[in-house]
């Protein structure tokens, strides 16, 4: 469940195991256990993650639960007292799952990380992955205090992967044929900081350093790019021009309250600067609607600024109580229709963002990292450019599965982009 570091740490999880004797089955009758890596970011995410649970159990009562992530390191030991689940795993452990596995299972049933014990980067590594386009952890944890958020207790203070085993890292997967690498972490932009670097050192380094095509970018914070940051990726040969912005609120009021210390007047400007630098350029962003004290005026100046930014979609969600958090016991929460109701308006304005986004790229020549095998429907392959747009090709050559091609785009049809390769 959840984010890309989950996404990522699934990965190293199966391969673990699978290099330890254990045996992958999608068959739950056949299964001794049931392993879920949870995601807390909002208590939708533990219902559903509980449900889970549940229904597993309830197929197959003699297999283990196994929870792990950031429900199992927040709730910890609370998680036990429900009969659905049988081991507690906590982040750190989860990277050595074998290990921790049989460690749970002899002493009490869990196996929890100190949170204030998460002071160095676990190096996960992955060897091999079937997706087409590689993940590489980089960073973990995050130093920022934001009042909605519960994510900082469940993985601990900010801490960095060495530059020296991100490239070796992204230079293996190089040879292992991959073209793409997207780096992810809990606050990438917060790279480095533990030991006296920034961001684009790094950047400078996979330059210079790697033979990989392209990589890609994970979510940054407003604050995190500078010009001189963007004037290096506008040079770049292998940076793909897709920026996802930690935003939150279009509202200077909001963002104070949700402890952000940036203003939307400077995070538009940051976009049109982007939108300016680059050409056709991916702008996605995370909006939060109904937060605790969000008047109707606060929304609706956070509607008209996201109408008039050059975004090109926009990710929403109701805001989430979060036991733990300042948010939780801010006054004038904001009922749920309303919230619902609020999300509803942004999706819809997201949805016009994004279709102009695709018709600006209708005419334009790209590069195609192809990606997925021959459609069932249609039997054509598909692929994703640069600037993070999915692109039905013309072909059906299976051939061309994890190559670079030039293709034009040529029409749009129900929002899919098609096009033919040259």
């Amino acid at each position: 469940m959840g984010c890309k570091s989950n996404q990522f740490e699934s990965f190293v999880i199966i391969e673990n195991l699978i290099n330890n004797n254990f045996i992958e089955t999608k068959n739950i009758e056949d299964a001794d256990f049931y392993i879920l890596n949870s995601c807390t970011v909002t208590h939708k995410s533990d219902n559903e993650a509980y449900y889970l649970l549940r229904n597993v159990k309830h197929k197959n009562p003699n297999l283990k639960t196994v929870i792990t992530g950031c429900v199992a390191q927040i709730e910890k030991s609370e998680l036990l007292k429900n009969d659905f689940i049988d081991i507690v795993i906590g982040n750190d452990e989860k990277l050595d799952f074998s290990k921790a596995l049989t460690h749970a299972l002899k002493n009490n049933n869990t196996s929890i990380s100190d949170i204030m014990k998460l002071k160095n980067f676990n190096k996960a590594i992955l060897e091999d992955t079937t997706k087409t386009r590689a993940s590489l952890k980089i960073q973990d944890g995050c130093d920022n205090r934001c009042t909605y958020c519960i994510i900082p207790f469940a993985r601990g203070k900010s801490r960095s992967a060495d530059i020296d085993f991100i490239i070796e890292q992204i230079n293996n997967l190089s040879r292992h044929s991959f073209k793409e690498v997207v780096f992810t972490g809990i606050h990438i932009g917060q790279w480095g900081k533990d030991f006296g670097l920034e961001l684009l050192d790094l950047l400078k380094a996979v330059e210079e350093r790697t033979t990989i095509p392209r990589y890609r970018l994970g979510s940054l914070n407003p604050l995190e790019i500078t010009d001189e940051m963007l004037t290096f990726l506008s040079n770049s040969e292998k940076f793909c021009p897709h920026f996802h912005l930690s935003l939150q609120s279009a509202c200077n009021k909001t963002l104070r309250s949700m402890n952000r210390f940036y203003t939307v007047e400077y995070y538009l400007e940051q976009i049109d600067k982007i939108n300016q630098i680059f050409d056709k350029p991916f702008l996605g962003s995370d909006i939060i609607t109904g937060f605790a004290g969000e008047t109707d005026e606060d929304f609706e100046i956070t509607r008209c600024n996201l109408e008039k930014s050059g975004l090109s979609q926009i990710h929403t969600f109701p805001y989430s109580i979060r036991k733990g958090t300042i948010g939780a016991d801010m006054p004038n929460q904001v009922d749920e229709k309303i919230k619902n109701k609020r999300a509803d308006i942004i999706k819809a304005i997201s949805a016009i963002k994004y279709k102009e986004f695709l018709l600006k790229n209708i005419g334009t020549t790209q590069e195609l990292l192809i990606e997925k095998h021959p459609d069932k429907n249609s039997g054509f392959i598909k692929g994703v450019t640069r600037n993070y747009l999915t692109i039905i090709t013309n072909s059906k050559d299976n051939n061309l599965l994890n190559t670079l091609q030039k293709i034009e785009i040529t029409e749009i049809k129900n929002n899919k982009l098609y096009g033919e390769i040259i």
